[in-house]
Parts: C-alpha cells; structure tokens; sequence
C-alpha cells in the first residue's frame, strides 16, 4: 500500500475528485494548508498598496491505496490539477505498513 499526498491549487479540487471518483477511488482527505516552493509567494494589490504574500493557499489530498493504483491515481491527479503554470503543485508517495479499521478491527486492504 502506498499514500498519496498531492498538494494542488484550491480551484482544482473538484476536478481532482471527479477524476478520483471515475477511478472508481472515492477515499480521500482533503486539508487546506498554507506554504510555498519556488514560487516564493506573490504579491497582490489591495486598496491601492501593494503587500508581499509569502504563504499561499493550496489543498492537500491524502490517498491510500494499492501499489497496482498508484500510477492510475497519480496520473488522474496531474492530469486534472494541470494549468501549466507555476504552482501548479507536487505529488508526493509514501509506503504504508499496515492499515487498521478502528470500528472493526480489519487490518490491510479489508481496512480500505
């Protein structure tokens, strides 16, 4: 098992969980967060000044899933998170040892 972590722009959450959905993958969680990369932050204009945000919004989705979904996934979430333009985001992957449904005790892919 692996999660998936993508950390996209906030006007693209929706297309990435109709993508995930027509994989037939509705588990996620989805967390808004604040940050930068290389993009440093922008600035804005608000009444007639002009300030430095440093920190931006994005979202993060959080996906567990099996080795044999990751690339499916991963490429449902770059395809509807693209603009081509800077800030578009990351995916990160991380192996998952184990998973354990609290309500029934079921460990591994019946926990899923």
């Amino acid at each position: 098992m692996k999660k998936i972590e993508a950390i996209i722009r906030p006007a693209k959450v929706q297309d990435v969980c109709s993508a995930l959905d027509k994989l037939g993958h509705a588990g996620m969680m989805i967390t808004e967060i604040e940050g930068h990369g290389r993009q440093k932050g922008m600035e804005q204009q608000f009444r007639g000044k002009t300030y430095k945000v440093s920190f931006l919004t994005k979202v993060r989705i959080q996906v567990i899933a099996d080795d044999q979904d990751v690339d499916k996934i991963t490429q449902a979430i770059c395809q509807a998170a693209f603009t081509g333009k800077v800030g578009d985001g990351k995916i990160f992957i991380y192996p998952v040892d184990d998973v354990v449904r609290i309500r029934t005790g079921e460990r591994a892919q019946a926990a899923l």
